[in-house]
């Protein structure tokens, strides 16, 4: 049995936290954002994302 997983493309990221794609693509690099490269796109799966965001909260 497979589990449906939700993946994000970085210029999708990109788009939805208005920040330009080399932000995303740095954030990445730098192992502050978990993506898998699959080709020339990197993929970021949707709980990665999430975790991501409470990461960097402001709260």
């Amino acid at each position: 049995m497979t589990e449906e997983k939700d993946f994000y493309k970085a210029e999708k990221l990109a788009e939805l936290l208005q920040v330009n794609i080399m932000t995303i693509y740095r954030y990445i690099k730098a192992g502050r954002l978990k993506a898998y490269r699959i080709g020339r796109e990197y993929r970021i799966d949707n709980t990665e994302f999430q975790a991501f965001l409470k990461k960097i909260s402001t709260k």
